[in-house]
């Protein structure tokens, strides 16, 4: 296989709950990903990336991990797991499992002892324990603020009923952190990679990469409420004063706990991977998480919050290009994943949306659906056309939108719960797929119901529907993956060309010429062959908000009207 493969893969995104149900119980499975992936084969993608799958309570939908070392039977058995690895490689396929180590679930045999010893006993040092603030510890023993809402702290009762001490959890109260300066849990991870790898995995996705480390002391933040998922917004270089700076992220010790697994990896046949889930601000520190002795990739999520706009975007492509190419990293692309709302309803939205605050029908300016999908279509197309690696999120293949018109009795995000009903949280990207334009699931289950419930519009957005016409957003993505693996774009570089307006972006990537115009109006393309074209080009004319690449018919002067 080819050397370096992460270097330019395209990498797909199964959730796999919502993805296909094989035993007809309304919640995505292993088999059914199995059963689909000559879909993903006949998508053109290179790897699949499967969010958590292992033994958890579910309640934050697989991202409490009771067991490392085994599956869910809501998603199937360790058999399952080896069936999907062994079918995906015959397929050229390979598999990235996604490992959650900031926290556990509080069903974790490790946390569940913890609760039954006593302070400062080896079971409780194992995660974040502390003594309450106030006389009588009644208070947490901080500020901070969970990423959920609320507290980050939750207080035990002590074995004859009285109050205890407090507890970490970034996240949900049922998902209390582990302590990373404590070997044992350095230890328990480096057997779960192990375990992994042995059944040949290609690979990890590390969910909260930037977590896992927290400030000595654990002191107060001055502005709890202004701290996100992140250090701050994304940008591009250090600020003149610097952003809150939460002292649970992005601490510089985490470094050496990725050097310790990215040498075990390589201690593997074969080229395994890990990748960084790590809002890390500025752009240019994210570079350490991809040093040549740690991480292989990061998300990018500084292109991913990126507004549809050419100016952003061409400063947000050049750095990073230079950002990960400093340390000889490539470059990750991503629009959409799980904790987002979908590109085809965010690239139009007119106000500001933080990461996993989502959208529901009560939200005012939504957009008008068929003007946002060719914003994302448009999106996809440069993304697609740049050198480097793209992610891409379970559906956006098929244009899905936001799915705004969930009612709040089925909502089942702890974002939605721990703010009081003030957040809608991430479910509105994690509705079931639809395969097919019938069945009362739409093809996702043999069940009447799914685990949440699909708009009717999916109907007209079904893969079966989609595969049969070649105007659809799913052959858009089939035509894009195959030119850009044919073209080499992956392995490519970025030429920046003049451009007839301020609101487009031109450049050259091998013998492709991308224009992208992020405009209202449409603009006259230079003499060449379309190669591919987000939108339909009528007299050498390209719409608003469309991307097209082309060969252009002189390949040495490259003027634009």
């Amino acid at each position: 296989m080819q050397s370096n493969w992460w270097h330019s893969a395209v990498i797909y995104q199964v959730y796999p709950r919502s993805f296909a149900d094989a035993d007809g119980d309304g919640v995505g499975d292993l088999p059914g990903i199995t059963a689909h992936l000559d879909d993903l084969v006949d998508l053109g993608v290179d790897a699949v990336w499967v969010s958590p799958f292992f033994t958890s309570p579910q309640r934050d939908a697989g991202y409490d991990v009771a067991d490392y070392c085994d599956v869910d039977p809501v998603f199937g058995t360790l058999d399952d797991a080896d069936a999907l690895i062994h079918a995906a490689h015959e397929r050229g396929i390979r598999l990235i499992v996604d490992l959650v180590p900031n926290h556990s679930s509080s069903d974790h045999p490790w946390f569940q002892e913890a609760l039954r010893a006593a302070p400062g006993s080896a079971a409780r040092a194992r995660y974040v324990f502390r003594d309450g603030r106030g006389e009588h510890g009644e208070f947490p023993p901080n500020n901070w603020q969970s990423v959920f809402g609320g507290p980050m702290w939750t207080r035990t009762a002590e074995a004859d009923g009285t109050p205890g001490q407090w507890y970490l959890h970034i996240f949900d109260s049922s998902q209390p952190d582990f302590d990373w300066t404590n070997p044992e849990v350095r230890d328990l991870f480096l057997g779960v990679l192990r375990f992994w790898l042995d059944r040949g995995v290609d690979g990890f996705r590390v969910d909260v990469a930037h977590g896992l480390m927290k400030e000595p002391g654990l002191p107060d933040v001055a502005e709890p409420d202004a701290v996100a998922f992140g250090a701050g917004p994304a940008t591009l270089e250090p600020a003149v004063s610097a952003p809150v700076q939460a002292p649970y992220w992005g601490q510089d010790t985490v470094h050496e706990i990725y050097r310790e697994w990215r040498a075990l990896l390589e201690s593997y046949p074969g080229e395994r991977i890990l990748i960084a889930e790590a809002w890390v601000d500025p752009l240019p520190r994210l570079a350490d998480w991809v040093r040549p002795d740690e991480m292989h990739q990061a998300f990018n999520f500084a292109y991913l919050e990126t507004p549809w706009a050419a100016r952003p975007l061409r400063e947000i492509i050049d750095a990073s290009l230079a950002t990960f190419g400093s340390v000889g990293a490539p470059s990750t692309w991503v629009l959409s994943n799980h904790d987002v709302v979908r590109h085809a309803t965010r690239l139009a939205l007119t106000f500001d949306n933080p990461q996993g605050h989502g959208i529901g029908l009560a939200t005012p300016n939504l957009p008008e659906p068929a003007s946002a999908l060719q914003r994302a279509r448009a999106a996809t197309a440069l993304m697609l056309a740049l050198p480097g690696s793209a992610y891409l999120y379970q559906g956006e293949e098929l244009g899905l939108p936001e799915a705004i018109e969930l009612p709040d009795h089925a909502r089942q995000d702890p974002t939605w719960f721990r703010s009081d009903n003030q957040r809608y949280g991430r479910d509105g990207c994690r509705v079931p797929l639809p395969w097919t334009a019938h069945g009362a699931t739409y093809g996702f289950s043999a069940s009447k119901h799914s685990w949440l419930p699909q708009p009717e519009r999916w109907r007209d957005l079904a893969r079966d529907l989609q595969r049969c016409s070649d105007d659809s957003t799913l052959s858009l993505y089939r035509h894009l993956l195959a030119v850009r693996k044919d073209l080499q774009l992956g392995s490519g570089t970025v030429r920046w060309l003049d451009s007839p307006r301020p609101d487009v972006l031109v450049f050259q990537n091998g013998l492709a010429v991308i224009i992208a115009n992020t405009g209202d109006l449409p603009i006259t393309l230079p003499e060449g062959d379309i190669l591919a074209c987000s939108a339909p080009v009528e007299d050498a004319t390209l719409p608003e908000h469309a991307t097209a690449w082309l060969r252009p018919s002189n390949t040495v002067s490259l003027p634009l009207p």
